[in-house]
Formats: C-alpha cells, structure tokens, sequence
C-alpha cells in the first residue's frame, strides 16, 4: 500500500510541506500518480537506511579531518609559544642586557 504525503509526514514526524519541497526538489523518492505524490514504504525505507548512513559517514569524515589538522594546531601554538613567550638566561640576551667596559675605555 502506497503512503500519502499525510501519512509519511506523519511517520517522520515532519511537516507535509517539508515533504513537498523534498518531493519538488527530488530528494525524497515518491510517485505521482493522476497528480497525488505517493511513496512506496520499502522504497522509503531504503532512502532512509541511506540518508542515516551517509550521514554517519559525513560524522566520520569530519572526525577524521579534525584528528588530521590537530598536529598542524599543535605545531602553531608552539612556534607562537616559542616566539611570545619570553626565554631568560640566553647568552645572547644577557650579553645585550648588561653594560659592559668596552676595549680602549678607562
């Protein structure tokens, strides 16, 4: 038995309207049958098993990208540490810190 726009909306707890503009739109698999948009159940079904599992494999890539850019986080927070954040006891900056008696001065 065929499924009205009522009835899917219905079993997918959203509004028909949404159903139309998905029907409109071809995201949705659905007959139109002397002008009323039906849905076949199985079909419906298997669109749904679909959407759900390329959903969960959007979560997964994203996952994955996020895991992959940590490292490069990581590396520019320590070259941002390393040049803010200020290092006592170089021999380079205590020579240029102190005052010393040049060659020739008396």
């Amino acid at each position: 038995m065929l499924l009205t726009v009522q009835d899917l909306s219905k079993r997918l707890q959203i509004k028909s309207s949404t159903l139309y503009a998905w029907v409109a739109q071809g995201k949705i698999p659905s007959l139109k049958l002397n002008g009323l948009i039906r849905f076949n159940p199985s079909t419906i079904e298997g669109w749904l098993t679909a959407s759900s599992t390329a959903t969960e494999r959007k979560r997964d890539d994203k996952i994955a990208v996020n895991r992959s850019i940590q490292p490069i986080d990581r590396v520019i927070a320590d070259a941002k540490r390393a040049v803010y954040t200020p290092r006592r006891g170089r021999p380079d900056e205590d020579r240029a810190n102190t005052k010393e008696v040049g060659y020739g001065s008396v």
